[in-house]
C-alpha cells in the first residue's frame, strides 16, 4: 500500500510550510509558501547567508535613506526566498505583505505591487506568485484591487466563514484557514487537552467553507494550513490544497494508513446552504461575534509583525 502521503497527494495538491529548501526537496510539494516567522528563523540559518548577503548589497546599491534602504532589504529578502523555492517547487510560492500593512488598503496594494515587480525584474512570471495578506476587511479589498490586475493573492490568518465569503466574493485566487490555531483557542475555551480529528473546530470550520465555495462555485482555492496533527490533516483529504509543515509531512511519509477522500465537490452541490453576500458593516459585525476569530486574527497580526521587527533588527546590523 503506498504511504498515507503519497495517498493524500492523489486527493490534494500538497503545499510545504516552510523556508527550509531541503525539506522541500525532499517532499516534492507541488507549492510552498512561507511568512514571516518562517523567513527569521531561515534567515538566521548559515546554509542562506548568502540569500541575506545578496539582500543588504542590493539595498545598498539601489536605496538612498536608511528607512528605504530597510524596506528594500527586506522585500529583497522575501524574494530572493521565493527565487530559491521556485527552483525546486513546480507551482507557486507565497509571499506575505508587511504584517503592519493588515489595516492599510492603500499601503497593501503598494507593497504586493513593488514585490511582483521585483519578482518579474528577475523574469518570474506574477503566476507563480502569490501575494499573502491578512484577511482583514482592508486586506480583502486590496486583494480584489491586486486581482483585477493580474497579481495573484493568498488570504490568510482565516479563522471564520465570514472572511472565507468576503474573500470568495473578492475574487481572491486562494485562502489559508488556520486549523490549527482554531484548534488551539477550542482547547483553551473547552479546558481540554484533546479534541477528536472528526470533530475538530478547524476541520470542521474548513469543512464548512470547502462546501460553500463548491456549492456556489466559487473560484477561490481553499488551503488548509497551520495543523498540530496528521489526524487533521487526514480528515480534510480533498481540500483543494494542504500547506503541511515539515514534520508533519515526514509523519504522514511513515504511515500505511488507508486514506479515504472526505471533501467531495459532488456532496457540496447537493447541500442546502444559505448564501450571505456581505458589505462592511456586516462584515465588521458577525467577525466581532465570532470570538475565536477576532482574536485569532489580531493574535496572528501582532505575531507576524513582531518576528518582522526581529527580522528588521537583524538586517538593520547588517546594513
Amino acid at each position: 500500500m503506498e504511504n498515507t502521503l503519497t495517498q493524500l497527494k492523489n486527493f490534494t495538491r500538497v503545499v510545504a510550510d516552510t523556508g527550509d529548501f531541503e525539506s522541500m526537496r525532499q517532499y516534492k510539494p507541488i507549492d510552498a509558501t512561507t511568512n514571516p516567522s518562517l523567513i527569521y528563523a531561515s534567515a538566521q540559518d548559515p546554509r542562506y547567508a548568502h540569500l541575506v548577503d545578496e539582500a543588504v548589497v542590493y539595498a545598498r546599491q539601489t536605496a538612498h535613506t536608511q528607512k528605504h534602504r530597510l524596506n528594500t532589504c527586506l522585500d529583497r529578502l522575501a524574494v530572493n526566498f521565493g527565487m530559491e523555492i521556485l527552483q525546486i517547487v513546480p507551482g507557486r510560492v507565497s509571499t506575505e505583505v508587511d504584517a503592519r500593512l493588515s489595516f492599510d488598503m492603500v499601503g497593501t496594494i503598494n507593497k504586493a505591487r513593488q514585490l511582483i515587480e521585483m519578482y518579474e525584474g528577475r523574469g518570474i512570471s506574477r503566476e507563480r506568485i502569490l501575494i499573502k495578506i491578512a484577511a482583514t476587511w482592508e486586506g480583502i479589498q486590496a486583494a480584489a484591487v491586486l486581482e483585477r490586475e493580474g497579481i495573484r493573492t493568498n488570504l490568510t490568518l482565516l479563522f471564520s466563514k465570514i472572511q472565507a465569503i468576503a474573500c470568495a466574493e473578492a475574487g481572491v485566487r486562494l485562502i489559508s484557514p488556520f486549523v490549527g490555531r482554531i484548534l488551539d483557542w477550542h482547547k483553551v475555551s473547552r479546558k481540554v487537552d484533546h479534541i477528536p480529528a472528526a470533530e475538530d473546530p478547524g476541520v470542521l470550520s474548513v469543512t464548512e467553507i470547502f462546501h460553500y465555495y463548491k456549492h456556489f462555485g466559487y473560484q477561490t482555492e481553499v488551503m488548509g494550513a497551520s495543523f498540530r496533527n496528521t489526524g487533521e490533516i487526514t480528515e480534510l483529504a480533498g481540500c483543494d490544497l494542504l500547506t503541511i509543515a515539515p514534520s508533519l509531512l515526514a509523519e504522514l511519509e511513515m504511515m500505511n494508513e488507508k486514506l479515504s477522500l472526505k471533501l467531495d465537490p459532488m456532496t457540496s452541490k447537493s447541500m442546502q446552504i444559505h448564501k450571505i453576500s456581505p458589505d462592511e458593516q456586516q462584515f465588521r459585525w458577525l467577525l466581532n461575534e465570532d470570538a475565536m476569530a477576532t482574536e485569532k486574527l489580531a493574535e496572528g497580526i501582532r505575531k507576524f509583525a513582531a518576528d518582522l521587527v526581529k527580522l528588521e533588527q537583524m538586517i538593520q546590523q547588517r546594513l
